[in-house]
């Protein structure tokens, strides 16, 4: 296994890293089918890339060398991933916004596979406050900053209308949140030091809808 120091993260181009979870995926369907070695020409072939590319992408998160014939080690190559992407280690995060999307985020178990564990949540509606979805308690959007701080939490998710977004976004800064995924149909001012993902679901909805070319 590689080790790789916190510093060659931010050296990695965005167009890797948003390939590297899927890598991640095609590698994990490799290794439960019983693959012990794959080619990067495999990868790409598999994956619809250039098998230059491959080889490149991964020689950035991980020391793992392909041998010739046989490729590289399955394993290896999904451990350093983990560690890079920091699948293997745990992120606390935040909630706020308990809506339908709210719930939905929520009950969903497979963020815990990536490292993502939520919990808590917020909302204002004093008719749920107190209850539990999937076992995350939510909490009054009062308590956000003072209980976001004492648990030393980063990350938090915004599941709010687009109206009270930016203000749910200044909030978590001001508690220390470094990080928000936002699913709010808005786009969102951050400091520069804070990390922001917009999920703007409306948006790719429109995307697919729109006419397809006719053949």
């Amino acid at each position: 296994m590689a080790e790789r120091e916190d510093s060659d993260r931010v050296t990695v181009p965005k167009e890797t890293l948003l390939r590297l979870p899927k890598y991640y995926e095609y590698l994990k369907a490799a290794d439960k089918e019983g693959a012990g070695s794959i080619s990067s020409t495999k990868i790409a072939e598999e994956m619809h890339l250039n098998s230059v590319l491959v080889r490149k992408d991964l020689a950035m998160i991980s020391s793992v060398s392909g041998k010739p014939r046989i490729g590289f080690n399955i394993k290896d190559l999904i451990e350093d991933m983990e560690n890079f992407l920091g699948y293997n280690n745990l992120s606390e995060a935040l909630l706020v916004g308990v809506g339908s999307l709210g719930r939905a985020l929520l009950s969903y178990e497979g963020f815990k596979e990536y490292g993502l564990n939520i919990v808590m949540a917020f909302d204002i509606d004093d008719d749920i406050v107190g209850e539990k979805v999937n076992g995350i308690k939510i909490f009054h959007i009062d308590k956000l900053e003072y209980l976001a701080k004492r648990l030393k939490i980063k990350m938090g998710i915004i599941a709010t209308p687009k109206q009270s977004a930016q203000a749910i976004c200044d909030r978590m800064i001001d508690a220390g949140i470094l990080a928000i995924w936002n699913f709010a149909p808005v786009h969102l001012t951050v400091p520069k030091d804070v990390v922001l993902k917009d999920e703007n679901l409306a948006a790719s909805l429109a995307l697919l809808c729109m006419p397809l070319p006719k053949s």
